[in-house]
């Protein structure tokens, strides 16, 4: 069976795509091929990787990369994690199927560390709570 090519996409690649790319390889397994990137990538959060860590997925290897590295990839979903990916979120050739997630950006809540942690935690149950919902669907033929 050939795995299903999935790019997360979000602005800077840095949070919100980098903990779905975490979640979705590990929920989705051998199904899928994960990707993720930005359309304008920075760096991965220390917030993102310390929060995933929690739950026993380590994206400390992951880096921010341009949605440009994929262009002309064959993909069968583009999911978009934020508003300001989706405006300007690229055709991919092949006829990907495209899907809007939207969820607050963890890295713009400001206080103490605890809180940020609070807020990454929070977004990140969320993004595994709809990729979770995503799968079982998608095991039954629905999306």
């Amino acid at each position: 069976m050939k795995k299903k090519r999935v790019l997360i996409l979000c602005t800077g690649n840095s949070a919100r795509s980098q903990m779905a790319e975490g979640l979705w390889r590990q929920e989705g397994g051998s199904r899928f091929e994960v990707f993720s990137a930005g359309t304008h990538p920075t760096a991965v959060r220390p917030e993102a990787i310390a929060v995933m860590q929690e739950i026993g997925i380590d994206i400390s290897g992951h880096r921010s990369k341009s949605v440009d590295e994929f262009a002309g990839e064959e993909l069968d979903y583009v999911v978009t994690v934020c508003d300001h990916a989706r405006e300007s979120c690229p055709v991919f050739p092949g006829g990907a199927q495209r899907l809007h997630w939207s969820f607050e950006d963890p890295a713009a809540v400001q206080g103490s560390e605890d809180e940020r942690k609070a807020a990454f935690r929070q977004i990140r149950d969320q993004i595994h709570q709809r990729i979770r919902g995503f799968l079982g669907g998608a095991a039954t033929g629905a999306s």
